[in-house]
């Protein structure tokens, strides 16, 4: 189990709207394949999901850690790498 002091975690809570995605995608774009980050949000981050699923088909994994009523936590990992550098995807 990986040690969860290691994974970033935003608080979008305490962040300015504005700020919120391009600080998660910023985070989310750096993941190496297999690591993680948490989301923390007051609603159900469900919009966001949506978002990066179309931005980066089938290249995150998303798992709610908590779903409200209060607070949401989901914990989004880039998907490991198969190894192949080729334009296939496999």
């Amino acid at each position: 189990m990986p040690n969860t002091s290691e994974i970033p975690l935003i608080d979008v809570r305490v962040l300015p709207p504005a700020e919120r995605h391009p600080r998660i995608f910023g985070v989310l774009t750096s993941l190496e394949p297999g690591t993680s980050m948490h989301v923390a949000s007051d609603h159900d981050p469900r919009p966001l999901h949506y978002q990066i699923e179309s931005r980066y088909p089938e290249q995150f994994d998303w798992a709610y850690l908590e779903q409200g009523p209060e607070t949401w936590r989901v914990e989004i990992t880039r998907a490991k790498s198969s190894g192949c550098d080729c334009c296939c995807g496999d």
